[in-house]
């Protein structure tokens, strides 16, 4: 399988000129996470891509900290951008480590990342440890559906490219790690690791992308 670094940076021009296929669940995500920032909040955003999720939320907190494995996805991002708050700083590498460089965070994000992570708990672990009591950690991350629905709507695709497809071209170097997990799975990771879930929905609904908004509680994380 090829490294993670090392796919996302040779994809990182060609992913900068595709378009948002869902807008109307892109601009919900976007309205639903904005509604738990505030202006005085310190926030990171890992897995920023290109930086176009980090461009329209930064203005509304302190200071935002872009963060991604691969720095040619937001170098692209940056090429292509008609604006950069002034309040965006760039951070390269993986969860664990631009996590383990934070602390008393007030919220941390996660857009379509977790299902790309071998092990997501040590991501959500390190988010409990940089933030502060009743900071959030704010993700969407795409699911498996429930129960076995092969063909309804676009869910037979979504299982065929998992079953067939995703295998074969990771083999080859043309894919990334997935793994999709189950929306209570998804949850559970969350609730397993000294957050609990105040908020959660589906957008779209199916197949689902899975949103949620925890709370780091005051426990540790175990």
């Amino acid at each position: 399988m090829v490294d993670a670094e090392k796919f996302w940076d040779g994809v990182a021009a060609s992913y900068v000129k595709g378009k948002i296929g869902d807008m109307s669940s892109y601009d919900m995500t976007l309205e639903r996470a904005a509604a738990h920032l505030k202006p005085e909040d310190r926030v990171i955003e890992l897995g920023c891509g290109t930086g176009m999720t980090a461009r329209i939320l930064a203005p509304g907190v302190k200071t935002y900290i872009a963060s991604d494995i691969s720095a040619e996805m937001f170098a692209q991002g940056q090429r292509t951008a008609r604006e950069h708050p002034s309040n965006i700083n760039f951070a390269k590498g993986d969860t664990s480590q631009v996590l383990g460089e934070q602390k008393d965070l007030n919220a941390v994000l996660a857009f379509n990342v977790l299902h790309l992570l071998k092990d997501p708990g040590d991501a959500i672990r390190a988010a409990h440890t940089a933030l502060k009591p009743g900071g959030v950690f704010i993700s969407k991350t795409q699911c498996n559906a429930d129960g076995f629905q092969l063909f309804h709507g676009r869910t037979w695709v979504l299982r065929l490219m998992m079953w067939i497809a995703l295998p074969v071209m990771q083999l080859v170097g043309k894919a990334p790690y997935v793994k999709l997990r189950s929306v209570q799975a998804q949850e559970a990771l969350f609730t397993e690791n000294g957050f609990e879930i105040i908020e959660s929905g589906d957008y779209p609904a199916q197949p689902p992308r899975r949103f949620i908004v925890a709370r780091r509680v005051s426990q540790k994380a175990r």
